[in-house]
């Protein structure tokens, strides 16, 4: 039995998130059901993170251990004939025995799209968040500055009932306008539930001048929930990197 790394991407519009749930179409539960199938025998999908109901990824990477008698690419194609159109895999590498998706992962990089402009998006509009106001860049970015290093990000996490701890890396985050778009890159070394979400509609409130950059140091002090911005949508969000 070899361990296999698979690096896949994903259009999670109609999935509830990376995580098997019974009765749920979901991305892990869709690469075990081909996988089992392929090596005749149950498989377990490990991923390197759990990224929520409607999320998307570019590059997600997972481990899975089995015995069969195919080459890596070999599983790569059978996997891409036998999954949905809206998952596919595009590398599967055998793994030294000790490679772990998500304990190996050292970094993600997240990336978050918005639209902004008078004219409405068309074909990519189930992957951004289409903004009916142009918030202040620059404003966000001094807002942003806060966020960065290590810091305790409980204010930032939908799940009341998290017990471990909140404490997280933020290496970067990134805000850049490209015409009638604007993309937020968050980098760091692990994200609480919805931590990305929350950041950027924290953010955006303080493009729209509902807050103050200066506000930012206070949210995260504060560790609750309800002093930060809304929750923005998941369809703006993708995966778009591990690091290891």
């Amino acid at each position: 039995m070899l361990n296999y790394k698979l690096t896949i991407r994903y259009d999670g519009s109609r999935y509830y998130g990376w995580e098997r749930q019974p009765g749920r179409e979901t991305i892990q539960g869709k690469l075990e059901a081909v996988l089992s199938e392929m090596a005749g025998e149950p498989a377990e999908v490990i991923g390197a993170g759990r990224t929520d109901a409607g999320v998307h990824a570019a590059a997600m990477v997972a481990n899975v251990r089995l015995s069969t008698k195919l080459m890596p690419d070999e599983i790569r194609d059978y996997l891409n004939h036998y999954l949905p159109d809206d998952i596919a895999v595009d590398e599967v590498k055998t793994a030294a025995d000790g490679f772990h998706a998500r304990y190996k992962a050292v970094g993600k990089l997240y990336t978050y799209t918005c639209h902004v402009g008078s004219v409405k998006p068309v074909f990519d509009r189930k992957y951004l968040t289409v903004l009916d106001y142009e918030p202040d860049v620059g404003r966000m970015q001094a807002a942003a500055a806060y966020l960065v290093g290590e810091h305790d990000f409980r204010s930032f996490c939908t799940n009341p009932k998290m017990k471990k701890s909140t404490v997280r890396t933020v290496d970067s985050v990134e805000i850049v306008r490209k015409k009638d778009r604007i993309f937020f890159r968050v980098h760091g070394n692990g994200f609480l539930q919805n931590m990305v979400r929350v950041i950027v509609g924290t953010l955006l409130e303080v493009g729209q001048g509902k807050r103050a950059p200066e506000d930012i140091p206070g949210i995260l002090e504060a560790r609750d929930r309800t002093k930060a911005g809304c929750t923005a949508p998941a369809k703006g969000l993708c995966l778009t990197r591990v690091d290891y």
